[in-house]
């Protein structure tokens, strides 16, 4: 399998190069199980925001659950809230959206506890994830803080991949290509 070299929150990682469609290929980046990267991510999207500017951070599962935990850990938060891929037992009527994302087959729904959404109404969010893509996890969570009643105030990313890269509602750590079937960047 052939990876990608890069450097990110000052650390050098090799990525993954995995398959998406027949000619599209991309730079897996994963945090799971990585602490050194996982601390020193967390740490550099902090920089990104200005201190008092938001009142909660706000990310979808599953990848991006370490980095929001770390960030809320290192800022001293008590609070952050992850948008679930289904509803669980322990959350009161809650609310959704729907989500297309290009790292998972088909569309998905994602939620939120309406005692979460109650904490969200009226607040400034920060919205994380770990890589932007198409937009679609971050679009998805973006309506579900709306339906809450929160404002978005910033977008963050470690990465931001292919033309993500180019957008200016984002600020992200460091951009990653996408590839072409023989491994080069497109």
């Amino acid at each position: 399998m052939s990876t990608y070299s890069m450097t990110v929150a000052g650390l050098q990682r090799e990525l993954p190069i995995c398959k998406v469609t027949d000619d599209l290929y991309i730079g897996a980046f994963i945090c799971f199980g990585d602490a050194e990267l996982t601390e020193a991510c967390g740490r550099e999207l902090l920089k990104l925001l200005e201190p008092g500017s938001y009142d909660y951070l706000f990310t979808a599962e599953a990848k991006s659950i370490p980095l929001i935990h770390e960030m809320a850990r290192q800022s001293g938060a008590k609070k952050y809230f992850i948008a679930r891929k289904g509803p669980k037992a322990y959350m009161p009527d809650p609310i959704h959206v729907e989500d297309q994302s290009i790292t998972t087959a088909g569309t998905q729904k994602l939620y939120l506890g309406r005692d979460d959404a109650d904490l969200i109404r009226g607040k400034r969010i920060v919205l994380m994830d770990d890589v932007i893509s198409t937009g679609g996890s971050l679009k998805a969570m973006e309506d579900l803080v709306a339906l809450a009643g929160g404002t978005v105030v910033a977008r963050i990313a470690v990465l931001a991949e292919g033309d993500a890269a180019k957008r200016h509602d984002i600020r992200f750590l460091a951009p990653l290509p996408l590839f072409n079937p023989d491994g080069s960047v497109k």
